[in-house]
């Protein structure tokens, strides 16, 4: 039982370990096969089928690993008597730094994979439109677009925001809580101060 445990420990490990590999490696380029994230992850192409049967496979794990987090940390930042412009900065002050691991994502729910991809961040869609609506019915948030459409927007800006700073560093956080804030409506002198906090 002991040495069954200690297997299934090593066959998680390894999953997980193909699964960060192949994060980083879709990263730099949506389009690389599994051949390309073996060779990344230092094993046989035979060894990443065997966890994961096809791309479509290795997709579906990245995202569903995506979907957990980012709702634990829409869930985390969900603290009573904060306002709705409060809980979207904080929650994006914590995904900013799993901003590098998941932009990924939304080049491949452009991608052939797009409508399974979309299927599978539903819940996390979900969360924020929830979020959004409840800024909009606080007065906080604009009402200028749908409460569903202006939130995948909004969070779509926070990867726009990486990807536009992370080759020298010039952008942070602080840009991305700004201008997705704006983006959902909030006055800039309230952006700015939310995001000074964080």
């Amino acid at each position: 039982m002991v040495i069954e445990s200690a297997r299934q420990r090593s066959i998680s490990e390894a999953r997980a370990r193909i699964l960060n590999v192949a994060i980083h490696v879709l990263a730099r380029n949506p389009d690389a096969g599994m051949e390309d994230i073996a060779l990344a992850a230092g094993v046989v192409r035979r060894t990443v089928y065997g966890y994961f049967p096809s791309r479509i496979d290795l997709v579906r794990s990245l995202t569903q690993l995506a979907v957990d987090e980012i709702h634990q940390v829409l869930n985390d930042a969900h603290v009573p008597g904060k306002t709705a412009p409060q809980v979207w900065a904080d929650f994006i002050s914590h995904i900013w730094p799993l901003a590098h691991r998941y932009r990924v994502l939304i080049v491949l729910r452009r991608s052939e994979y797009g409508t399974e991809i979309h299927a599978l961040l539903k819940p996390v869609d979900d969360d924020i439109t929830e979020l959004v609506r409840q800024g909009q019915a606080a007065g906080t948030f604009g009402q200028h677009l749908p409460a569903a459409l202006l939130g995948h927007i909004a969070f779509a800006t926070v990867f726009n925001v990486f990807d536009g700073g992370s080759s020298d560093g010039s952008l942070s956080v602080r840009e991305a809580i700004t201008t997705s804030l704006l983006t959902l409506g909030v006055p800039a002198t309230t952006a700015s101060e939310l995001a000074d906090r964080r």
